[in-house]
Parts: C-alpha cells; sequence; structure tokens
C-alpha cells in the first residue's frame, strides 16, 4: 500500500530474482505517481517541481545501495539517456552551513567544506564498523581537537599549564597503564590552563576511547568533565567580543556536553545505543550536562531542528526532538559520510529516483494500480482458537478507470529521461477531459470523488499487506486497528507529524549578481518562515526553457499547522496553498536583501527577476507579487504527505516493521522502529527493507546497515 521509499525498498528486495519469483507483486497507489513525500514532477518548460528540498546525504548507505542495484540491472544505454549511471545522476555539494545571526545583527553565512572521503555510500563496508557509540565519540573529539587548534591562531591567550603533560601519544605506541598515568596526571591539576592544555587533553580522550573498557568508563567521564570545565574556563571569556570564538565555543559545548551525556548515562556497551536518551528533548539532554544558554540558542543547534522540521504542529516556539536520535542523526551526517557529505540530484527525485525503480520493479513483473486511494484496513473478526489476527480485507476508491482497460502508462520523454510529469495524463482516462475541466486533484486527501469501489479479500487478492503509508495516514486507513489495538492507538497519540511548506523560484540573474559572494551550497538557521535554502543551479540544464534562467533557489520549512482538518472541509488543502504562497511573498519582500542585497530595491524584492516559463522572454516583466504566480509552492498538509518528527519520548510507541502481531500485515515507513528514527530517505529504506526480511528472512538484517537493535 503506497509507493513511497519504504513500499519500493520492500518491492525491490522480494521481486529480486534469487527469490525466483516467488511472491506476486502489486503496488496500489492513490493518484498517478510513485514517490510519496519524494514524488516529484515536470511542468511546464520542463520545470523539475518537487514536493521539497531533496537531498541525499553521504551516510545514506542502505538507500545508495539500492538505487546503485537498480541503474545497473536497469543498464540505460549511455549514448540515448543522459542518466545511465548512478554517478551520472548524482553530483556532489561539499559545501554546507548554516547561517549565523551576528552580534551586529547582520546574517553570517557559516560554511565549511567537507572534505570527501574514500569509497562511495553503498560501497560494502570495511570490517571497521563506523556506526558505534565508541567511533563516534573517537572521530568527535578528534574534530574537537583539530577546531580548537583553530582557534588557538585567534587566541593571544598563553598556554599555561600545557607543559605539564606530555604530547598526546598514539594509540599504537601507548598502552592503557600509560593512558591511565596520563590521564591521572591531568586530573591532579583539576583544570587544564590555556587552549594547548585543553587540546591535550580532548587528545588524550581521543586515544583513551580506544582502550575501552580497559580504561573505565568511570574515568572517561572524569576526562570528559575536566574537558567540559577547562574549555569553558578557557573559551567563554573570549567570546563576548569575537563571533568567531563564539561559534568554535557553541561548536565546543555542543560536542563536549553531549560527549558528556553519552558516557554519563553508560552507552558505551550498551546494545540499545543511543536510544535511552530519546526520553529527553535534545536542549534538556544538553542543559543537563552543562551546555551554555548561549549554545542553547546558536545557529549550529538551530540547524540541527530545522533540517528536520522538529516543531511542534509547526510552532517555531516549541522545538522538540529527541535526544538519541538527534545525536544519531548528527554524528552519522558528519562521521559517516563517504564520498561527500551532500549529494544532489542531478533531476528531479522523480526522475532520478523512482522512474528508475520503477521501470526495474515492471521488468520484474511487479504491477502497479494506480488511481486506488485506500479507505479501510479491515480485519477478521471471527477467528479459530490460536488463530492470529490478520486482515481480511482491503477497501478502496477508485478514483479513474484507463481507456480500454489497459494500464496506466505514467512516464514521459525529457529528452531521453523517463520522468513523472506533474499532472496526470487524462487523455488516458476514462472521462479524462471532464476531470481535466474539473481540476480534480488525485493526491488530495480531501478530493473525495470516485468512479468505482474495490475491494481484495485475503486468500482471494491477497496473503500479505506491506502498509506502506505515511503516518499521518493512519487513522483515516487503519481505523480497525488502531480501535482494536491499544499499541496502535497509543502510537497514533504520541507518534506526532507536521505539515511542511517549500516554495521555487528561477531568476533571470546569477545568485552571485545579486551578492551572494560563496560557493554554491545548502542553508538551513535562515529567517522564518523558510528557514532553509538550496541554491539549485545545476537543474538549469536539465529544464527545457526557450531562454533558460540564471538562477534556481529551493526553500523550505515547517509549516504551522495544529491538527488535520475533516475529509469534509474540502477548502481547506487550497487555504493551505494559498497561505504558503502569501508566506514566500512576504519572505522575499521581507528577508531576501540578508541573502541577496542585489535582489531588493527600494521598493522590496525585485519580481522582475522571476522569470515565467510560457513567457521566458517577455519585456517588462511584471516588478510586484503578481509575477510570483508564475513560480512553483506547495502545502505538503495532505495526511500521508505530513513529516514524521521524533519527539522526546514518542520513538518507544513506533511500530517494527518485525512486529508480527498481525500475521499477515507488517508496516514500513520511516514513522517506524528502523534504526534510524527520523523523517528521511534512509530511514524509509531501512525499514522497507527490513519489512522484506519480516515476510521472506531477507536480507539479512546484518545486511541492513546501521540497524544495529536486538
Amino acid at each position: 500500500m503506497g509507493g513511497g521509499c519504504a513500499s519500493i525498498a520492500a518491492a525491490f528486495e522480494l521481486s529480486r530474482p534469487e527469490h525466483q519469483g516467488k511472491y506476486e507483486i502489486t503496488i496500489y497507489q492513490v493518484g498517478w505517481r510513485i514517490g510519496g513525500k519524494g514524488a516529484s514532477g515536470r511542468g511546464l518548460a520542463d520545470r523539475i517541481e518537487e514536493h521539497g528540498l531533496h537531498v541525499w546525504m553521504g551516510f545514506y548507505e542502505n538507500a545508495f545501495r539500492l538505487l546503485r542495484e537498480c541503474y545497473a540491472e536497469l543498464n540505460r544505454d549511455p549514448k540515448q539517456c543522459r542518466f545511465a549511471d548512478w554517478r551520472d545522476a548524482f553530483v556532489t555539494e561539499p559545501i554546507n552551513g548554516v547561517l549565523d545571526k551576528l552580534s551586529n545583527g547582520k546574517w553570517y553565512p557559516r560554511l565549511t567544506q567537507f572534505p570527501p572521503t574514500d569509497g562511495f555510500p553503498g560501497d560494502p563496508l570495511s570490517e571497521h564498523n563506523p556506526f558505534s557509540i565508541r567511533g563516534y565519540l573517537i572521530r568527535g573529539f578528534q574534530s574537537l581537537r583539530v577546531l580548537l587548534s583553530a582557534s588557538q591562531l585567534r587566541s593571544s591567550q598563553g598556554s599555561y599549564g600545557a607543559d605539564q603533560f606530555t604530547s598526546t601519544p598514539e594509540p599504537s605506541s601507548s598502552t592503557a597503564e600509560f593512558i591511565l598515568d596520563n590521564i591521572s596526571r591531568l586530573l591532579r591539576y583539576g583544570i587544564v590552563g590555556g587552549i594547548t592544555g585543553v587540546i591535550e587533553a580532548t587528545g588524550l580522550m581521543q586515544v583513551a576511547l580506544e582502550f575501552v573498557p580497559l580504561v573505565s568508563e568511570g574515568i572517561l567521564v572524569r576526562l570528559c568533565e575536566l574537558i567540559a570545565e577547562s574549555a569553558r574556563a578557557v573559551l567563554r571569556p573570549l567570546i563576548e567580543s569575537d563571533d568567531e570564538m563564539r561559534w568554535i565555543w557553541e561548536i565546543t559545548d555542543l560536542v563536549v556536553a553531549s560527549a558528556l551525556g553519552v558516557l554519563r548515562c553508560g552507552l558505551l556497551n550498551d546494545p540499545r545505543g543511543l536510544d535511552p536518551l530519546d526520553q529527553y528533548e535534545m536542549r534538556e539532554f544538553l542543559v543537563m550536562n552543562g551546555a551554555s544558554e548561549s549554545t542553547l540558542r546558536s545557529s549550529l543547534l538551530r540547524g540541527c531542528y530545522d533540517l528536520a522540521f522538529a516543531y511542534e504542529d509547526g510552532d517555531f516556539s516549541r522545538p522538540a526532538i529527541a535526544a538519541g536520535q538527534a545525536i544519531r542523526g548528527a554524528v552519522r551526517m558528519f562521521f559517516t559520510y563517504r564520498g561527500s557529505i551532500f549529494w544532489k540530484m542531478r533531476a528531479g527525485m522523480g526522475d532520478i529516483v523512482f522512474a528508475p525503480f520503477y521501470e526495474v520493479l515492471k521488468r520484474r513483473n511487479v504491477r502497479f494500480e494506480f488511481f486506488h486511494r485506500l479507505e479501510n484496513v479491515k480485519l477478521a473478526k471471527h477467528l479459530r482458537p490460536g488463530e492470529r489476527c490478520y486482515v481480511e480485507a482491503l477497501e478502496f476508491d477508485v478514483q479513474a478507470r484507463i481507456k480500454g482497460g489497459g494500464e496506466y502508462q505514467p512516464l514521459v520523454d525529457v529528452r531521453g529521461v523517463p520522468c513523472w510529469p506533474s499532472l496526470p495524463d487524462f487523455d488516458q482516462l476514462v472521462d479524462g477531459q471532464r476531470f481535466a475541466g474539473e481540476r480534480r486533484d488525485f493526491e488530495s486527501h480531501w478530493e473525495r470523488r470516485k468512479v468505482a469501489t474495490r475491494t481484495l479479500r485475503v486468500k482471494d487478492d491477497f496473503d500479505v499487506v506491506v502498509l506502506g503509508v505515511g503516518l499521518g495516514a493512519i487513522p483515516y486507513v487503519c481505523g480497525e486497528i488502531v480501535h482494536h489495538d491499544r499499541r496502535w492507538s497509543e502510537m497514533v497519540k504520541h507518534c506526532k507529524t507536521v505539515a511542511t511548506q517549500a516554495f521555487q523560484i528561477w531568476m533571470s540573474k546569477p545568485v552571485e549578481h545579486l551578492g551572494w559572494r560563496y560557493n554554491q551550497c545548502t542553508v538551513t538557521s535562515f529567517e522564518r518562515p523558510f528557514d532553509t535554502w538550496a541554491d539549485m543551479r545545476h537543474l538549469i540544464s536539465e529544464e527545457t526553457w526557450t531562454t533558460q534562467p540564471r538562477a534556481i533557489a529551493y526553500f523550505c520549512s515547517a509549516l504551522p499547522d495544529a491538527q488535520i482538518p475533516r475529509p469534509t472541509d474540502s477548502d481547506y488543502a487550497e487555504q493551505s496553498l494559498y497561505r504558503v504562497k502569501r508566506n514566500a511573498i512576504e519572505f522575499l519582500e521581507r528577508s531576501m536583501g540578508h541573502l541577496w542585497p542585489g535582489a531588493v530595491g527600494r521598493d522590496g524584492f525585485r519580481f522582475d527577476l522571476l522569470m515565467d516559463p510560457q513567457h521566458p522572454n517577455r519585456p517588462g516583466r511584471a516588478n510586484d507579487e503578481s509575477a510570483f504566480d508564475t513560480q512553483y509552492w506547495r502545502a505538503n498538509v495532505n495526511p500521508s504527505d505530513r513529516y514524521c518528527l521524533s519527539v522526546p519520548g514518542s520513538i518507544k510507541f513506533r511500530i517494527s516493521p518485525l512486529d508480527n502481531t498481525y500475521d499477515n500485515l507488517c508496516v514500513a515507513g520511516d514513522w517506524t522502529y528502523c534504526g534510524f528514527n527520523q523523517g528521511c530517505v534512509e530511514a524509509a529504506v531501512m525499514s522497507g527493507r527490513l519489512a522484506a526480511h519480516a515476510i521472506s528472512g531477507f536480507p539479512r538484517l546484518t545486511e541492513i546497515v546501521g540497524y544495529d537493535h536486538p
């Protein structure tokens, strides 16, 4: 049920040739395209129109592995398709950062060029497992030592106390006794004077972690507390008048407070990993371990919330993310990426990801039933003694029928690349022109019109169900289960979702001409209501404008939205879309001068920069907000489109794809308990692979990278 990343991953695993056709698979999908929250389409001038900003991270081991296998199996001819290999389909983006508000009120980009690392995501892992708490801590202190060494160049403070200690030993030339002796000498002084001393202590912690368990966790806690106290004593006095030192201090404080909390909770050898920390909100956890008030307000920490839309009900005054998952997300992002920290797709997510998967799955005889809106997952009411509860029937509303009773053909060709269109092909549908005239939005939760109903029955039509809809849709399609099963009702109650908003603009001037002085990048922690911006200029050549734009920019953020209205509130989707439009226009008028000074004139934002795909050469383009009507914006308020949050105390209520409470039902999605409990492509693919394992025993759990739970 559903065609998002989780369902597609499950179908890909279950349809592998190794299964020798054991499973007959059908994917039932509302509307005309697959992709879930990652769906995209081609509009006028073949513009790429996304649900939001989609970039892949270098730690997406499972997602890249399956996609690489998909491209290899697809075996496209590079002479006919410019995206023949997965490397053709992605471009690295090593420069990323946050926008930091300085003491003078100006916004300053804190950009980092992350160095390339060995290999690519999806390559076989070496014997060394990077996904361990000890490995995360070692990398954290290693990075902190480099940062503090850089800060030493800015500080005129001496290195009092540094000569009391030997230089940091290398693990290969050290023994546990030697390390303990150095730590004991450090601890006797109570606090390390000067940045040099803190650097030495940080390096010693890095080496000591190599000797766990010979060096006890108690000793490591004491050493980490010393580093925390010393760093605060040395750095905090320097930050009042120096924004650069403030930035270094905030990073140091975040790393040390997080590491100290992990060590104090005794998690180095805990089989539950970081999960025990999920009862705490991240800011609460940092305060418990000594983080300063300025660190809690820092742009870097805010970026962790912005990238995860981590605001309850989209309310920016209510940030909420579970500490364990927040730390897991940060350390995997920064310390386990391969090749590049970010990978951007060279076209839309639908073109680069879902069209290839669709083609491969079709070759494997997987069936797709589009225009099927799931209405009810019906449980069996009469069970025999000893029989587990099971799904008896699946009830659908059929949104449209295909002419001639054939299969809907969903893809269009864009200069040799199969792509999804932004609108369905009404010519393939019975009464399609009438539907087009009525502007039927087949993907809208509030579009209730149908041409028929359809019921699938167990044994006759299916054996096993993989439920791959979004969390927000569960109360609407699984009412019987939620009512019948307390665990499901608790999940719906405690696991939260948030609506999101996004807009895209195409401009006639490059951003450098508008005052942006930095490389192409993705940044977050900017002004609300659109805190995250990505420079997407690499997509210009992919679209087919008669006169090409010189810049493409994507913006996204959470959307304040306390609850999902009833299905009968048919105006809600349109009202939400209008609200996003107003948010976008007001944001351009009020905030773009901070980002692109040249995009703002005496009367506000220069709307004449925006290009109309139907009239790209029109002279005297409108220089008022009416020009925004030619751009693209979205309000992701459909229940299944809402983003799943990782609020503190909620993760224990998630249902695992391995759960076998129901005899013929598995769940799949980034909202499940899957080893990386946060809304993203990697979590969804991990969940889909787990669902396939629950049904077939494959892939083996050890092959699901990062799934380290008992």
